[in-house]
């Protein structure tokens, strides 16, 4: 079990205000693999406080210093790859090599687009001849992140607001809290100033609500569940300040009747990665009549196959879900599910021979419409359901009619219909026929699933203001 480790505020490892401790729960055998201090409102205080006293100097450094001390941590970063990857898999239960290869990944990724991004990226812009358009820092910047991909969000939120010469107070997910510590450390060696990155361990209605509703904190950027976010904003709004959001998902695969023969195959195996704990995951498979019953087939095959283990075990399995509270809410609706749709891989309970350890069956429901439970609640495990359409219309109408909207999917040959029902899609994000997102490609989604971008350019202006000023040119 790893040792009780502070938080890192002002530049310095400090002991919390309080005894809060809370145990971390390492998902694979169910047993304690750490305890953490969750703080308290005086530590929350002297977060916010370290960043708001060096606010003024950090803001001031050049793109030349910020961009050095970026470069700094990324070689840091790369070269404790395998504490990271250890980490991540033992708190949060992705399998190690998908801990090394995707969620350590995820964060090389990043920092490399905003590195690329930031090279050319100019905070002042002519707007007329004698007029100039400045983006400035915001200010001190609360950052909340989640279990699921812990530094693909923490990344994604620290490197783009240091670079842009805001303060930050991050407080990481207390169920995967071992990540964010470490990469404090990584902070540290880098050689940032003191209180340009604070660390305080809390839960939600703790110190993610201090931090919401902080006087002293002029943004929030989070990324967790719809409900979640929402209570942020609220709690936001006494202060007015600018709140940034990346919810939750419910994505929709259209596979037409001339899409790839393993267009299933794929969109199953994708569903499932990171045992379905992914806001973008295509949870929602539409299939045209044509190819409904071969794409049935095709996704409980995958779900039937899809080995299920422990996180240390080398290979390509799928690992537990987080937490027990996950797992019963997981359980509960394929329950729900079992009622409602048809079964066709999967059900409830653990995977034969694995008696301890949050572990869900890769789950595949047919005959599914976009009235049941199990087709409009964001499930965050390894669930599938299955849904047939006849035209491209009812299969549009079908993606839209969530809540949600980050991610869609479309697999077609026809480049113009590809096209045209991309962009009819109410999502952020629309992914065709398995072509990933470039560098710096912009993370966010409508409706429900948030209101922010994160990642290359679009994540860096997140973290700016933006003022006009008359008169610049000399007369």
């Amino acid at each position: 079990m790893l040792e009780k480790r502070n938080f890192y505020i002002n530049g310095a490892w400090v002991a919390p205000a309080a005894a809060n401790d809370f145990a971390v729960i390492d998902p694979s055998t169910e047993e304690q693999c750490a305890i953490i201090s969750l703080g308290d409102q005086s530590d929350t205080d002297a977060a916010v406080n370290a960043a708001r006293a060096a606010f003024d100097s950090w803001s001031q450094t050049s793109k030349e210093e910020r961009t050095a001390l970026i470069q700094k941590l990324a070689e840091i970063y790369d070269a404790r790859q395998e504490e990271m990857a250890q980490a991540m898999s033992m708190e949060m239960g992705a399998p190690i090599l998908l801990s090394r290869q995707q969620q350590v990944g995820a964060g090389s990724w990043h920092i490399g687009g905003f590195l690329n991004a930031f090279k050319d990226f100019s905070f002042e812009r002519d707007f007329t001849a004698t007029e100039k358009t400045l983006l400035e820092p915001i200010g001190v910047c609360a950052l909340i992140t989640p279990w699921n991909w812990p530094m693909n969000q923490i990344i994604l939120k620290v490197i783009p607001a240091l670079a842009t010469g805001n303060t930050v107070v991050l407080k990481p997910s207390e169920i995967a809290p071992l990540s964010g510590l470490l990469f404090a450390e990584f902070i540290d060696e880098a050689g940032f100033p003191a209180g340009v990155f604070n660390l305080v361990n809390g839960d939600g209605p703790g110190v993610g609500s201090q931090l919401s509703s902080h006087p002293e904190v002029d943004m929030v950027s989070f990324t967790g569940s719809t409900r979640a976010g929402i209570a942020i904003s609220k709690a936001a709004a006494d202060t007015l300040k600018r709140v940034s959001l990346e919810l939750g998902g419910k994505g929709a695969n259209i596979i037409f009747e001339d899409a790839d023969p393993s267009a299933a195959k794929q969109g199953a195996i994708r569903c499932f990665r990171n045992s379905g704990q992914s806001c973008n995951a295509p949870t929602r498979m539409l299939v045209h009549k044509s190819r409904y019953d071969e794409a049935v087939a095709s996704a409980s095959e995958v779900a039937t196959n899809t080995r299920v283990g422990p996180a240390s075990e080398e290979g390509k399995q799928i690992g537990p879900v987080v937490s027990e509270a996950q797992y019963n809410k997981i359980q509960g609706l394929i329950e729900k599910g079992m009622a409602e749709a048809r079964l066709t891989a999967g059900g409830l309970g653990r995977p034969d021979g694995l008696n301890r350890g949050y572990y869900v069956k890769p789950t595949v429901f047919a005959d599914v419409d976009n009235t049941m439970t199990i087709a409009r609640e964001e499930v965050f495990g390894p669930v599938l359901s299955i849904i047939p359409f006849e035209t491209e219309e009812e299969a549009i109408a079908i993606a839209n009619d969530t809540p949600y909207g980050l991610t869609n999917y479309v697999q077609t040959a026809d480049v113009e219909k590809r096209r045209r029902v991309a962009r009819r899609l109410r999502s952020g994000m629309v992914e065709t026929n398995g072509q990933g997102f470039a560098q710096g490609s912009p993370f966010g989604g409508y409706k429900q699933s948030g209101n922010g971008r994160e990642g290359g350019v679009f994540g860096l202006e997140e973290f700016l203001e933006v003022k006009a000023v008359s008169g610049w040119a000399a007369e």
